[in-house]
């Protein structure tokens, strides 16, 4: 079967920045949903018409990967809103109540600096502001099921930034404002 829209892709893949530095390596397949919200538009534009066993190999410009480093999506926020186990890295839905009200709620942030009193945010992809080489091996690839084209996605959350608030949170630190740990 080739890939064409609405169809799922088993990929893996190697990403290097420009000057060849490995930035992730994924070995084992792992199922995204084409023409839904997992893959980049370029990454999806490039798998078009390839087959189980084809690879890809692209470059990806910042602004069609994932986007231009954002300054004005650091924040600085009190170190007491957050664990005690806070280390530089950790990722977490949203932000603690407490914290700066115009940091986007719907994102997801990662620790970049933690000092005595304060803690850094940062709202940007850990690869924005980087073009990327991007070399695919296609593993397999299937029909979507009518369920999973509804979703818009297999719930991959490698290539988003966003945090879906469709739903009630399960999770009661989620349901009262806590962060979710990543």
């Amino acid at each position: 079967m080739k890939i064409t829209p609405q169809c799922v892709v088993a990929l893996t893949w190697t990403l290097k920045d420009t000057l060849g530095e490995e930035l992730d390596v994924l070995e084992e397949p792992i199922e995204f949903l084409v023409g839904g919200n997992d893959l980049l538009a370029g990454l999806e534009e490039a798998l078009q018409g390839h087959v189980e066993g084809d690879t890809v190999e692209l470059q990806l410009e910042p602004q069609h990967a994932f986007g231009d480093y954002d300054d004005r999506l650091l924040f600085l926020e009190p170190r007491h809103l957050f664990p005690d186990n806070l280390e530089e890295g950790m990722g977490f839905e949203g932000l603690p109540e407490g914290c700066n009200a115009a940091a986007p709620r719907d994102r997801l942030y990662f620790v970049s600096d933690i000092y005595p009193d304060h803690v850094v945010m940062d709202g940007n992809h850990p690869l924005a502001g980087i073009a990327l080489r991007i070399h695919l091996k296609v593993h397999a690839v299937r029909e979507a099921q009518v369920s999973e084209i509804g979703r818009g996605t297999l719930g991959t959350g490698f290539f988003r930034m966003q945090v879906d608030n469709g739903d009630a949170p399960s999770d009661p630190d989620q349901a009262a404002g806590k962060p979710t740990l990543h």
